[in-house]
């Protein structure tokens, strides 16, 4: 019998996309259910202003998850073991509120996901990219405080992408222009 899959929080993994994560809107306190793949962006149920769009993704739901995505989307590749990993996250999900509605941050476990570490040769954790139009436009390997965080996304969300997309994308296609950040 198959194990079902979960999330961060416990929740199944349905269909092959994650379940809703709930986040708290930041205008008002209420909470409400973000699903992780949408035709729109999130927003609160109750006040209507943007929420940030804090979602999970693995070997199977990360190109409905990402690649589709009409924002934005930065990655993050990570584990629980991971101690540079559990302090990289609230900046990272700190930088997804300031940018709710342009961002969506999508995590990303390596230890479920070998597939999404072998397609972009992950050899060190946390592993940031940044996905814009399904393509990597930027990378960046370890932990960093939240300001230099701040600046690479920034940077990397001002460049264009260049590299093809696609389950076929190797690691020399994730460096970026001028070979991401490291």
């Amino acid at each position: 019998m198959a194990k079902a899959l979960r999330n961060l929080a416990g929740d199944a993994i349905i269909g092959g996309v994650p379940a809703p994560v709930i986040v708290q809107c930041d205008n008002c306190g209420k909470k409400n259910r973000v699903p992780a793949v949408a035709a729109g962006l999130p927003r609160c149920g109750h006040c209507q202003a943007s929420l940030p769009w804090i979602a999970e993704a693995d070997d199977e739901s990360y190109r409905a998850v990402v690649e589709r995505a009409k924002v934005p989307v930065l990655v993050d590749l990570w584990a629980p073991w991971c101690g540079p990993c559990k302090v990289v996250s609230p900046a990272l999900e700190q930088l997804a509120r300031e940018r709710a509605g342009k961002l969506k941050l999508v995590k990303i476990d390596v230890d479920t996901s070998p597939r999404i570490s072998t397609r972009f040769d992950v050899r060190g954790i946390p592993t940031l990219m940044v996905v814009v139009d399904g393509r990597v436009v930027d990378r960046h390997v370890g932990a960093a405080p939240e300001a230099a965080l701040r600046q690479w996304l920034e940077t990397a969300l001002a460049r264009r992408p260049t590299q093809p997309a696609g389950p076929t994308a190797g690691p020399a296609e994730q460096a970026g222009p001028g070979g991401g950040t490291a």
